[in-house]
């Protein structure tokens, strides 16, 4: 795409002032910024002038699933068939570590960060170590796609390159890159970040699979006979990923998707609920729970809407291609954008300024049709770093840890 192909783009949606700076560009920060115009999806946008709306919610119950007890029960059955679908191959995994450790003081990808005491133990170290417990004890090979950011790619790469990819085969781990969303004023107007650079950011974890197939891994993935995709966050060390058992209860119980969860400690926790709306699997936030639906509770005492989600998900590969055209709501989120104003003037905000644009990965639970809630102990599989210290931090990480006898 050349200058003139580029103008006539811009000018089509109102946004031909991103090439206010040309002239003063080398050619080098030229073919930057002309690639950078010809990737961006613009449309997202629109969401400032046209909102969807993602407030109102219909008539929300409580989804039925297996608790820890039935799993036990059933554990034999549901193991046998979990194994023998990762041992054939049919099983991947997709770590989403696009994010930065910024919460914990850290410029690095939030998976460098070092939560050891006594020696260095990084979150991706402790990912893989979980990955590698299943994939020993079954003597499988299970391939790892690890999503990153534009801007954590070179680092995220060179780490897991300097660290011997913690003993996982090296050419079972495949790195993307999650697609990036413009970042706009409150009249829709894109920033440009430097006088030939546009403001971008992570266009939000339910990216993911169209980020994945725009890397060319979907085909890869279809290629070596992918049937079930299990989708993680980077933040719980305690995340255990291509369980046989709960691989195996979610093709036992013919469903196109599964999703760890925990009962929640109290019913105002602050995590996502995982309930039918109108009747279809849905995943709430917890601040759109009234208060009736929060307190209510079944005859055997237990929280009627329960299920807190961790963000571990098996998906039907399949039910994923044919969903991939289908639109995810976009969140419209306020945030501070630092831009280069008019003048040329680099402006770091002190308050919100404009809008980011993000799809969420809870919103493809529900394009997905049906869904198995598969409960897990907390205190062995749910151990999230989002603060330093405090409720979810490396703090209570380490003691989940210590608990769960991994040393630090």
């Amino acid at each position: 795409m050349n200058f003139e192909e580029s103008y006539q783009k811009l000018k089509g949606i109102g946004q031909e002032h991103l090439l206010r700076f040309w002239q003063e560009l080398s050619a080098t920060e030229q073919d930057a910024l002309l690639k950078q115009i010809e990737e961006t999806d613009f449309s997202v946008v629109e969401n400032l002038a046209h909102p969807e709306d993602l407030s109102g919610k219909g008539e929300i119950t409580p989804i039925e699933g297996l608790d820890r007890r039935e799993i036990e029960e059933r554990k034999e059955e549901f193991f046998s068939i979990g194994a023998d679908a990762i041992r054939k191959g049919k099983v991947a995994c997709v770590l989403l570590a696009g994010g930065q450790g910024t919460r914990l003081g850290s410029d690095a990808p939030k998976g460098c960060y070092d939560i050891g005491l006594t020696k260095p133990v990084y979150i991706f170290e402790r990912q893989i170590a979980n990955l590698s417990d299943v994939t020993k004890a079954l003597h499988a090979r299970i391939p790892l796609y690890i999503m990153t950011s534009e801007k954590n790619y070179d680092e995220t790469t060179a780490f897991f390159d300097e660290h011997d990819y913690f003993g996982y085969p090296k050419e079972d781990i495949y790195f993307f890159r999650q697609e990036m969303a413009p970042a706009a004023d409150e009249n829709g107007k894109v920033f440009l970040e430097e006088k030939g650079k546009i403001a971008l950011s992570p266009n939000g974890n339910g990216g993911w699979f169209a980020s994945l197939a725009r890397s060319g891994l979907v085909e890869q993935m279809r290629r070596s006979g992918v049937e079930w995709v299990n989708c993680y966050a980077v933040d719980n060390v305690l995340q255990r990923m291509a369980d046989p058992v709960f691989v195996g209860a979610t093709i036992a119980m013919g469903k196109n998707c599964g999703a760890k969860v925990v009962c929640k400690a109290e019913p105002k926790e602050k995590v996502g609920v995982l309930c039918l709306e109108n009747g279809t699997p849905n995943v709430i936030e917890y601040y759109e729970l009234s208060e009736e639906m929060a307190y209510k509770r079944e005859e055997s005492g237990a929280l009627a809407f329960r299920y807190g989600v961790i963000l571990n998900y098996l998906f039907s590969f399949s039910k994923l291609t044919e969903i991939a055209s289908d639109r995810i709501p976009v969140h419209v989120v306020k945030k501070k954008v630092p831009f280069v104003d008019e003048r040329g003037n680099k402006v770091v905000p002190e308050k919100e300024n404009g809008y980011k644009f993000e799809t969420l990965i809870l919103d493809m639970v529900k394009l997905m049709g049906n869904v198995l809630p598969f409960e897990v102990e907390r205190e062995r599989e749910f151990a999230p770093i989002k603060n330093k210290t405090g409720v979810d931090s490396v703090e209570s990480a380490r003691e989940l840890l210590r608990k769960n006898g991994v040393a630090l």
